[in-house]
């Protein structure tokens, strides 16, 4: 039998290799034991589905499988955001949410996420008890639950529109670029700008589970259509979700990609600036420093966590947290959701722009400025698990230097963290620029290490990704040596 294993978000796999309905149906068949055991039932389970090769028939299996067991099915009558499902969840009740997604994996890619009572991602420990009702009998009952059709969108949308001052972005005269990488955040965010007359122009809206040329990831080259599209539709800034509209991208008027760090910085410099709202922040160990400084500017207690949105949900959870985010541009509001939302983001940038009257580019060219310069990126090795973990081996094993940069400090949260003593980028006006570092993750579930970098300039990132894939290349060599 075909191992699944629940990462940081659920189990995800190939269709047709090991994602089968036989092999979903021992997902949702676990799900189901855990429900049974440790929540209420009788509250029922929302099930979810994105725009996938057969998500909604995916969908219905595990509709299935849990209507046996006797507990009742909220099914999506549509494709629906993942955080509208996990909305979905808390506003109707239930014990538990299943979203059938694979997020931003390539289009053969599916998955099954699991979403707990209060509306965000199971908790690692949650994920851990699910991952041990594999393959568990399943009690038939006597009597099995309904599966009633349910529309998962509007009460989100309504509550999304709560955040947003949409008078004031109306009136602000810009106009918006949304994708939707042809994910299941179609139509959603455009329609609360049309209902408001606010001027948009939408692209990748349509359904096609090939994501054409791309995977529904908002990120560099995957954007280049959207960048395209600002240029010549002569937007303001453009709106970039993934393949279930729980993390977000964006675009500047001059076309320039805007990541997901500065976009976390400019939405945490305005809760604190203008809504003044109360509790800590919380980043991602890969995340940018940026929002250190940000946080400490306004004597706000920042924690770094591991790796996934769980770990953030974790601390939203035991304390008062006003902001938590990643890397992979998923960021939450915790009066919200203990949630990402891609949408919610989104609506916020429009927000920012409106309020500070300046666009996108404006914008982040005002944090480099006060917050010293900062630049990011990350690159993906597919490599073999024997050199991936060669590489990581060979990283905890006391490293000096790396690509001729001394290394000053390593850190082991999750994955390992080099602090190099490298060249440190044009001063800023207020600030100096960032400390220049690079992190070698492995996946647990995929041949695949993940090495990122931040520093004060991208040459200089650059640089140290190249300096990275040498030093993860030449590990087989040095462990072939070894031996």
């Amino acid at each position: 039998m075909d191992t699944i294993k629940f990462g940081t978000d659920g189990w995800r796999g190939i269709i047709a290799d090991d994602y089968t309905f036989a092999n979903v149906r021992r997902a949702g068949s676990a799900i189901a034991n855990y429900v049974l055991k440790n929540e209420d039932p009788t509250r029922g389970v929302a099930v979810g589905y994105d725009t996938r090769f057969a998500s909604r028939s995916f969908a219905q299996a595990v509709a299935e499988v849990l209507a046996a067991a006797g507990i009742n099915v909220r099914l999506s009558n549509d494709y629906t955001p993942t955080p509208a499902l996990s909305f979905g969840v808390k506003h109707f009740g239930c014990a538990g949410g299943v979203m059938i997604t694979s997020s931003h994996n390539p289009w053969n890619w599916n998955g099954v996420k699991y979403k707990a009572s209060y509306g965000g991602s199971g908790r690692p420990a949650i994920m851990q008890a699910i991952e041990a009702e594999l393959d568990k009998p399943l009690p038939k009952s006597k009597n099995p639950g309904t599966i009633t059709d349910t529309d998962f969108k509007q009460p989100y949308i309504a509550a999304i529109k709560e955040f947003a001052d949409l008078d004031l972005i109306a009136g602000a005269g810009f106009k918006f670029l949304i994708d939707s990488m042809y994910g299941s955040g179609r139509k959603v965010l455009a329609g609360i700008f049309a209902e408001r007359r606010i001027q948009h122009v939408e692209i990748r809206s349509e359904v096609n589970p090939l994501f054409p040329g791309i995977n529904p990831e908002p990120i560099e080259p995957h954007v280049r259509e959207a960048q395209e599209a600002v240029v010549r539709e002569r937007c303001h800034g453009g709106f970039i979700t993934d393949g279930d509209a729980d993390r977000i991208g964006a675009v500047a008027e001059d076309g320039s990609f805007v990541d997901s760090h500065k976009i976390y910085s400019i939405l945490l410099r305005w809760l604190l600036e203008r809504k003044k709202w109360p509790g800590e922040v919380v980043r991602a160990f890969n995340t940018t420093k940026m929002l250190d400084r940000i946080a400490a500017e306004h004597g706000r207690k920042l924690h770094e966590c591991g790796i996934g949105f769980k770990n953030i949900c974790d601390l939203m959870l035991e304390r008062e947290i006003l902001v938590g985010g990643e890397e992979s541009g998923g960021i939450g509001i915790t009066r919200h959701l203990p949630e990402r939302d891609g949408i919610l983001n989104a609506l916020l940038l429009a927000n920012v722009m409106a309020e500070e009257k300046r666009t996108l580019a404006e914008l982040v060219s005002d944090l480099q400025r006060k917050y010293g310069e900062h630049y990011y990126s990350r690159l993906d090795m597919h490599i073999p698990n024997d050199l991936k973990n060669a590489a990581i081996a060979r990283a905890r094993n006391g490293v000096r230097e790396i690509g001729g940069h001394k290394v000053l400090r390593v850190e082991t949260l999750d994955g390992i963290k080099f602090f190099l003593d490298a060249p440190k980028g044009k001063a800023g006006t207020a600030s100096p620029p960032a400390e220049a570092w690079l992190l070698l993750r492995a996946s647990g579930t995929e041949p695949l290490l993940r090495v990122y970098s931040e520093a004060g300039s991208p040459e200089i990132v650059q640089q140290l990704l190249k300096a990275a894939e040498s030093f993860v290349n030449e590990s087989e060599m040095a462990g072939t040596a070894a031996h």
